[in-house]
């Protein structure tokens, strides 16, 4: 597992901010993470023990580098509805949902775990985000009684596995604690992978997302001292950011730091399984989420890779797929995740064009100019999408007949 440095240069300017660290980075053995990921741990030594533990539901993760944005007024949730792809009305007090905010033409500009508590909507989402998506929610009030504040300062995020009684903050009598619906998706999704959103009766849905029971628990940013205190003293395991994200590639769970760029959609990640509802109301770019899901196809194809980790060298986020044997190494697609799984060993997440064969045996380039050889499993079908059975009309080659 390669050592991400951790940088103690000051800042050249007296009054820049500066970047978050979180407490949890004094226990020892704490790596810091770097990208999305930096100001927690990536991990505490013990890579792949500490891994087991999260996957067994015994340990937490700090992931209190996550933004918070808390939403009030009595408008709050159909206000929130009408602007992103959830159907958010009907959500009840201590229930999860996931939704995403999209540009006019579709494409993903912000994502967000929610929850509501009775009096307040809580947003979770990436911190580089949380300021940039709060200022377009303050700036989408007009009227309505909605007052939108972003409370990373004040708040922070714990994640956990399964049935660990962590707690978290109420500060309106309902407990913050936010449970992935892509462990368990709503009916109104839908999934393009092999696996079926519901199963049928008596069936074991068999998507890795069930693996991955996700709760982001969300604590007065103050009381993360206890948890570290606690970890010291051998009352609470913790896991650090690559197990988690290990295990997240592994149940084929997108990220929006991770696996969006500016060209992408909900239908290229199985998005559609989560966070999007295909029966509710007009929101911003539903014409392209309509269109693609039952006319078009998706132009990318989210997959998961199993790496060649024989060099004892990882590809990056960012690094190019190429067909094997191609003269030319023409790029097909891009690693957005990767991360080491206990069982599994080197896995990632990668978008890829959709023409791209199913069965192709593809090379990963590396910084340094070798190639990791990479075999992929398909989460978003080639065939995703056109789900409206539409005839072809022939061609009215001669008017008037």
């Amino acid at each position: 597992m390669t050592e991400y440095p951790v940088s103690n240069e000051p800042s050249s300017v007296a009054d820049e901010p500066q970047p978050y660290r979180s407490p949890f980075l004094a226990l020892p053995g704490a790596v810091e993470g770097v990208g999305i990921d930096a100001g927690v741990a990536w991990h505490y030594g013990q890579v792949t023990a500490d891994q087991r533990e999260l996957a067994a539901g015994r340990s937490i993760v700090d992931a209190s580098h996550l933004g918070v944005i808390r939403l009030t007024g009595a408008d709050r949730l159909t206000w929130l509805d009408s602007l992103t792809s959830q159907r958010l009305t009907t959500l009840e007090p201590g229930q999860s949902a996931e939704t995403l905010l999209l540009d006019i033409q579709g494409h993903i500009e912000h994502g967000a775990a929610v929850l509501d508590d009775g009096t307040a909507t809580w947003l979770i989402t990436e911190r580089e985000s949380a300021p940039v998506f709060a200022a377009w929610l303050n700036r989408m009030r007009f009227l309505l009684d909605v007052q939108v504040a972003e409370v990373t300062d004040q708040f922070a995020v714990v994640a956990t596995l399964g049935q660990l009684d962590l707690g978290a903050a109420a500060p309106n009598g309902t407990p913050l604690v936010w449970n992935d619906p892509w462990a368990t998706p709503p009916a109104h999704g839908w999934s393009y992978s092999q696996f079926p959103v519901i199963p049928a009766d008596g069936a074991v849905d068999a998507h890795p997302g069930a693996d991955f029971p996700v709760k982001l628990h969300v604590l007065e940013r103050a009381s993360l001292q206890e948890l570290v205190d606690r970890a010291l003293a051998g009352e609470l395991p913790v896991a650090g950011m690559h197990a988690f994200e290990a295990l997240r590639i592994a149940a084929l769970r997108p990220r929006l730091g991770a696996e969006v760029d500016s060209r992408a959609i909900p239908h290229e990640f199985d998005w559609l399984r989560s966070a999007v509802h295909l029966e509710k109301g007009c929101y911003r770019g539903q014409e392209t989420v309509a269109k693609v899901h039952f006319l078009g196809r998706p132009p990318r194809r989210i997959v998961l890779l199993d790496l060649d980790g024989s060099l004892g060298e990882l590809p990056v986020a960012g690094s190019t797929l190429s067909v094997e044997g191609d003269a030319k190494a023409q790029t097909v697609g891009r690693i957005s995740s990767v991360a080491i799984h206990h069982e599994d060993g080197p896995i990632a997440l990668a978008l890829v064009k959709r023409s791209l064969a199913e069965d192709a045996s593809l090379v990963v380039e590396l910084a340094d100019g070798q190639q990791v050889s990479a075999s992929a499993t398909t989460i978003v079908s080639p065939t995703a999408g056109r789900a409206a059975d539409v005839p072809r009309l022939p061609r009215l080659e001669r008017r008037g007949q």
